[in-house]
């Protein structure tokens, strides 16, 4: 049990002149934030119209009954107020977030709010990195472990090889990588510390991919003139990619696509909805065909390139959080490579293995995050852009299932050849960077896919594509975990 985690309780030690770190933090955090240019749009999100947000059914009573329930920041962030369009869903995900920064579980406060910007810093968002530090010394940590990774202790100084596979290449964690981090010594790390640990470091990188996949904006600060933090222009802020040259991509969005063209894409795509379901009512794909089927499907992601970005310049308020920034996101599927064998999620599933061993290890964690799963892959309100009484089940499913097909995570029982005739090029471009790669997500890539649907909808994609990320990340690791135990 952590010092100070218990809910109700103070958590911030005092000095001796009785003003908590918290009132002291206040200065430093502003020292120690990462730089973000300001934002070009109003509203939380550079993508979506901020009258759109406030429109859609969140940002009700409801919603700041959550945040104030649940809030680890206190107040109704901009990541808060882009997923309030979907108020069922914010309530699971506050929930475990809450639980996973805030209640009693085995790492202290400090280190939970390190981890998270350990793990932002794998993507550089410094949306979230400025969030947690903040958050980091309001909790007692100690300011100079934000000078960098080498300020900080050995045994957290360990999680850098497992954080940056999980964030780029989680099919490479073996139960070798868990040994070293839990084996005998004064580093060490106990399996309930370390499944915490994990489990903040893939929440934290999924979230990363969410904080670009829906252009969220820097938070505005009270403390400032006109509400933003100006501070020199930061290589990659959120803003910076997500606007895109906005003007450019106006022009080049409406001279391209009519709205005629936009309806027969919407059209086209539901009549291959209904014609899939009506397809497997009369037959069944034999197990050799969904394997060539499921085959294709990984060798045709490699295929889907996001630009060309070979060498991403890191800034160094980031850089400083991060070991090998050079490391990311390589296709599972590689050509010439066949060594690495398919994750057959029979073998290892999150509802019949994962589920139990976080439980066990970090009790409780393991309810929150199977309802949040649940929650969003089951989450429909029937409707598709104009049209209503739509059975959406197997768009929710392609979307889920094409994330973990590009983890190299394959479903003996699924058809492949579905994620093939359901989403676009143009939608799979947006799916392989937000999810490997978010940092270079821009509004042209959100802008580009599904053009007569609500954004609404294009954030219930964004929350698909977040928990897709989380759970295959996770079912790695916790595979590596049980392989170490047994």
């Amino acid at each position: 049990m952590s010092q100070g985690a218990k809910r109700g309780c103070c958590s911030l030690p005092c000095n001796e002149t009785g003003n908590s770190l918290a009132d002291l933090g206040g200065s430093r955090a502003k020292e120690k934030r990462v730089q973000v240019s300001p934002p070009l749009t109003r509203g939380p999100s550079a993508f979506i119209p901020e009258n759109e947000v406030m429109q859609a059914n969140g940002l009700d009573e409801r919603t700041n009954l959550l945040v104030e329930e649940y809030s680890t920041s206190g107040r109704l962030d901009n990541i808060t107020q882009v997923m309030s369009i979907h108020t069922q869903y914010l309530e699971s995900f506050l929930r475990s977030q809450f639980y996973m920064l805030r209640m009693d579980g085995p790492l202290p406060l400090p280190y939970r709010h390190y981890i998270a910007i350990m793990a932002a810093a794998r993507h550089q968002c410094s949306y979230l990195i400025n969030m947690h530090v903040d958050e980091f010394l309001k909790t007692g940590g100690i300011a100079e472990w934000l000078n960098g990774l080498e300020y900080i202790p050995q045994r957290l100084k360990n999680l850098n090889e497992i954080n940056k596979l999980l964030a780029h290449r989680p099919w490479l964690i073996t139960k070798e990588h868990i040994q070293k981090l839990v084996k005998t010594g004064e580093n060490n790390w106990s399996l309930p510390e370390l499944v915490h640990a994990v489990v903040l470091l893939a929440h934290y990188h999924a979230l990363a991919s969410f904080v670009f996949g829906s252009g969220i904006n820097p938070e505005r600060d009270p403390d400032t003139s006109n509400g933003v933090r100006l501070i020199a222009v930061n290589n990659f802020c959120v803003c910076d990619l997500a606007n895109d040259n906005n003007i450019e991509n106006a022009s080049l969005t409406s001279s391209n696509f009519g709205i005629a063209d936009s309806l027969s894409e919407l059209e086209a795509l539901m009549e291959r909805m209904k014609r899939l379901q009506e397809d497997k009512e009369d037959e069944e794909a034999s197990q050799e065909e969904m394997d060539t089927r499921f085959e294709k499907e990984k060798k045709e992601s490699l295929l889907v390139i996001s630009g060309a970005f070979d060498d991403e310049i890191v800034s160094t308020d980031v850089s400083r959080y991060i070991e090998d920034p050079g490391f990311g996101y390589k296709d599972f599927a590689r050509r010439g490579e066949d060594h690495l064998p398919t994750f057959r999620a029979q073998d290892y599933t999150w509802e019949n293995h994962g589920f139990s061993l976080v439980n066990r290890l970090y009790s409780d964690i393991g309810h929150l995050l199977d309802e949040k799963f649940r929650m969003v892959y089951n989450l429909t309100y029937n409707t598709m852009a104009t049209h209503e009484d739509v059975d959406t089940t197997t768009l929710r499913r392609a979307l889920f299932n094409y994330v973990h097909c590009m983890y190299g995570i394959r479903y003996d029982d699924y058809d492949y050849g579905e994620v093939n005739q359901l989403l676009e090029r143009s939608l799979k471009v947006y799916i392989k960077t937000v999810t490997c790669y978010p940092e270079r997500t821009t509004k042209r890539m959100y802008d580009s896919y599904w053009r007569q649907f609500k954004h609404s909808e294009k954030v219930h994609v964004n929350l698909l594509l977040m928990e897709a990320r989380m759970q295959a990340e996770l079912l790695y690791a916790l595979r590596a975990i049980t392989r170490h135990l047994t």
